[in-house]
């Protein structure tokens, strides 16, 4: 897996993690629900990155996406 991809779910959590603190700031539970939905989308990404990087370790895969 490529960098940019972990930089990108990153980027990702951070949001989420900046739109749930200003929905807990403004009393907004939109941002707040938003921010959560977005860290879980960026740890499920890296999740399945996870996998792709073990699969191709297992076997032995150079193959780019």
């Amino acid at each position: 897996m490529g960098t940019g991809d972990r930089f990108e779910n990153k980027a990702d959590e951070v949001k989420g993690q900046a739109k749930q603190g200003l929905g807990e700031a403004t009393d907004n539970d939109r941002l707040k629900n938003e921010g959560r939905a977005d860290e879980a989308k960026a740890g499920f990404k890296d999740k399945v990155e996870d996998v792709k990087d073990a699969a191709k370790d297992l076997f032995g895969g150079d193959k780019k996406n």
